[in-house]
């Protein structure tokens, strides 16, 4: 099929700059990315990854220094007590929940 419509939106200057030079490096146009996101969209019958609000954002511009000094103490603690998980078993969660 001829490609003929066309689709104007507005964004954020720094996101586009951003985002395309990210296509850049993968060879990709933004046409094309666009053109690949509406066929999932298609595919999926709907937004094709899961929108939600994370339980705990955490902004780092947001939180005081000594929230985010709570912060790297918990972190601290999970190690200290073990409450770690290896970098394999991360990536290997990751690389599965995502297909990769």
């Amino acid at each position: 099929m001829a490609k003929s419509a066309n689709l104007y939106a507005r964004i954020e200057p720094d996101l586009k700059e951003n985002a395309e030079a990210i296509l850049n490096v993968l060879g990709i146009s933004a046409s094309s990315a666009i053109t690949m996101f509406y066929k999932q969209i298609v595919m999926h019958n709907g937004i094709p990854f899961e929108l939600k609000i994370p339980n705990h954002p955490l902004d780092i511009n947001k939180i005081t220094e000594d929230e985010f000094n709570k912060e790297i103490e918990k972190g601290l603690q999970d190690v200290e007590n073990g409450n770690t998980i290896p970098a394999k078993e991360v990536f290997a969660s990751i690389r599965n929940k995502y297909d990769i």
